[in-house]
């Protein structure tokens, strides 16, 4: 059915296809009829957040009959003690999302253009065609290189032009779950204009400091149009609270604060992330749970015939072969939800988060059943 409101729109909403988030158990269920299904698709922690989170979420109830701090003192003066920074190269968002979005909305009209790699994050074309951007697409690293479908810094480089204002780059990369190392990373970084801004998305950073890839915030002193954003979402456990941040020079963040929303990040999300940074042995426990987890998904996916892409993040892709969205809803009947990525250009590829050792062993289980059914 038309939108009769179509025409009133701004021109980059109107080309616009709204993101799509993995489908919710309770969806699955009343959809099926069944119980007990498990999700797989949104590389969500499975321990969820941590005792000092919990504790502090449970504390801030009192405090919800108020607005939150709206320029969220505490947590950003944590943050940058953490990165050694200083408080004000620290913007809050309502996840790491919403500083993506603010970075469009301040740096890109339709004059302008926006780089980012073929197979990178779905939210950049979004952030930048609804700003009236024009997208200029790297080509990826091809299926047989080290780093398949992943970022090729050349390519990237290629497409900065005089028009180009903003360059998002994903370290790690979802959802291929490749990523540049140390040398990649800085030669690009030197290459691109200072006059374009360089958004250096870490969102799965936890995960991927133990793979050698590099921490992008000691480049920020050596690069003044450097952005890194970061999330709780992940490794942290917090992705119902929705909340995330940059850092970045004083003087991007204060154009980022122009455009942040009041009171965008809520009274619980600011309690729970700060008592998060303190909760080391919650943060150590989910990323021994991710390494074994990845080990095991790949090992098992393997001994199935599939190709698993090398991954710093908490989730594997998964070369099938064949198409997969008929896989991803048989296993959704076998009560598993795993996220099929034809949206990314990879109708053969399901990327799967890793979950509990439990949880794991039933989506080996299930793929063995599916793909048999389909032999």
């Amino acid at each position: 059915m038309a939108n009769r409101f179509e025409q009133l729109a701004a021109p980059g909403v109107r080309r616009l296809s709204p993101y799509v988030p993995g489908k919710p158990p309770e969806q699955l269920e009343r959809e099926l009829g069944i119980r007990d299904s498990i999700k797989l698709a949104s590389n969500e922690n499975p321990l969820g957040p941590g005792p000092l989170a919990r504790n502090a979420l449970a504390g801030a109830i009192a405090g919800v009959g108020f607005y939150p701090d709206g320029s969220g003192h505490d947590l950003r003066a944590r943050l940058a003690a953490k990165h050694g920074v200083s408080p004000a190269q620290v913007t809050l968002g309502n996840g790491s999302n919403d500083v993506l979005v603010m970075l469009a909305e301040t740096f890109l009209t339709p004059e302008l253009e926006a780089v980012y790699s073929q197979y990178a994050f779905a939210v950049y074309p979004i952030a930048a065609q609804a700003a009236g951007a024009a997208a200029r697409v790297a080509g990826a690293h091809p299926q047989d290189h080290r780093m398949p479908l992943g970022h090729d810094p050349a390519a990237v480089l290629a497409e900065v032009g005089a028009s180009v204002r903003i360059v998002f780059i994903a370290n790690p990369n979802n959802p291929t779950g490749t990523w540049l190392d140390e040398h990649e990373l800085d030669v690009l970084l030197r290459a691109i204009p200072g006059d374009v801004i360089v958004v250096l998305d870490e969102a799965y950073h936890e995960y991927s400091a133990g793979r050698g890839v590099p921490d992008g915030t000691r480049w920020l002193a050596r690069h003044p149009n450097l952005v890194v954003t970061r999330t709780f979402s992940k490794a942290f456990g917090l992705a119902g609270l929705r909340v995330g941040y940059a850092l970045s020079d004083p003087d991007v963040a204060d154009l980022l604060n122009r455009v942040r929303q009041p009171f965008n990040v809520s009274v619980p999300a600011l309690a729970a992330a700060a008592a998060a940074l303190d909760d080391r042995e919650h943060l150590d426990a989910t990323l021994a749970l991710n390494r074994s987890g990845v080990a095991r998904l790949t090992e098992g996916l393997a001994a199935l015939g599939l190709k698993v892409a090398p991954t710093a993040a908490n989730f594997v892709l998964v070369d099938l072969g064949r198409a997969a969205a008929p896989v991803s809803e048989a296993l959704q009947r076998e009560g598993v939800i795993v996220r099929p990525v034809a949206n990314y250009g990879l109708p053969q590829h399901l990327r799967i988060s890793t979950g509990t050792a439990a949880q794991n062993e039933r989506l080996l289980s299930a793929m063995a059943r599916v793909l048999a059914a389909r032999a």
